[in-house]
């Protein structure tokens, strides 16, 4: 046998397992891009099982100032903020409480504030919280600070991402990563459904009264947020500023007239009772309405 004759086969079968892997490699997703770490605001999303940084090059600005009737909120999550991008301790943080009254808006208004000086906004969905390993694996040792937020939280108790976020809020057998905070939002104070078979549970022993086991589960993972803060129902004084300030944003100056005033707020009002509800959120869309119709009145008008 020649010396080319018994190579062929061995050929053959490289060349075989050379198509076998380009076919395997075209059925693959691409690898994910490096982040750019010019943004100031990033989405973690997911191609097959890989997770990547998406970065997001123009995030919502919403301002301090455009959010009303919510100053102790405001101060509370301003403070525990600036300690953060200044390199001292600071606590992760649940909002909660009333739908609409600008939970999530003031998280990105810290982004506003702050990102000039460092600071940096991850939004991180809920069926993902699996991966913040990962996350923070890939922002670590880098000089920005990384809040993760994660938006309108809750669980029940059997999901993955529910054990994942008690292992991040309350550390693990490493050091807790000093460029990360967590802020999640949730109109529920315990994160989780609360029932009421788990009152019956709860045992009396004499003046004493000890929860169930199961209502200290679901407490412990709220509990291992450092600070909470709480949002209430809007009054309608509360909303109507809410909807003066909206306005301004969105362009439309303040009535000079009293009687044109309130027309605006009877407007407002009327808009509020049609959604049955009144909040920072409807004064928003309120806003958003009536300085359209405004703008397409007056370009009839011309």
């Amino acid at each position: 046998m020649s010396r080319k004759t018994a190579a062929d086969p061995l050929a053959r079968a490289l060349d075989r397992a050379e198509a076998v892997l380009a076919r395997l490699e075209a059925l693959l997703p691409p690898v994910p891009p490096q982040p750019d770490w010019n943004a100031r605001a990033f989405r973690w999303r997911k191609r097959g099982e890989r997770g990547f940084l998406q970065a997001v090059m123009h995030p919502q600005a919403i301002h301090l100032e455009d959010l009303v009737a919510i100053d102790e909120q405001k101060r509370a999550i301003d403070a525990n903020t600036r300690q953060f991008v200044a390199g001292l301790s600071a606590n992760n943080v649940l909002l909660t409480g009333s739908r609409g009254t600008g939970k999530s808006s003031l998280v990105k208004a810290m982004l506003v504030k702050y990102g000039a000086k460092g600071l940096r906004l991850i939004e991180v969905d809920k069926s993902d919280l699996v991966d913040l390993p990962d996350i923070v694996e890939r922002i670590d040792g880098r000089s920005e600070r990384f809040v993760v937020f994660c938006d309108d939280l809750s669980f029940d108790a059997s999901e993955p991402g529910y054990k994942a976020l008690k292992v991040m809020l309350d550390g693990s057998i490493a050091a807790p990563s000093v460029n990360v905070l967590i802020y999640a939002t949730s109109n529920r104070r315990h994160l989780l459904p609360e029932y009421f078979s788990e009152n019956l549970e709860t045992r009396h022993i004499g003046e004493e009264v000890h929860p169930s086991e199961s209502v200290e589960e679901k407490i412990s993972l709220s509990e291992r947020f450092g600070l909470w803060i709480t949002f209430y129902p809007f009054s309608q004084d509360d909303y109507l500023a809410a909807v003066e300030q909206w306005l301004r944003v969105h362009g439309v100056p303040p009535p000079r007239e009293a009687a044109a005033v309130e027309a605006v707020h009877r407007e407002a009002i009327q808009f509020a009772l049609q959604r049955g509800s009144r909040s920072g959120r409807v004064a928003w869309q309120f806003a958003r309405a009536h300085a359209g119709a405004r703008a397409l009145k007056s370009a009839r008008g011309h």
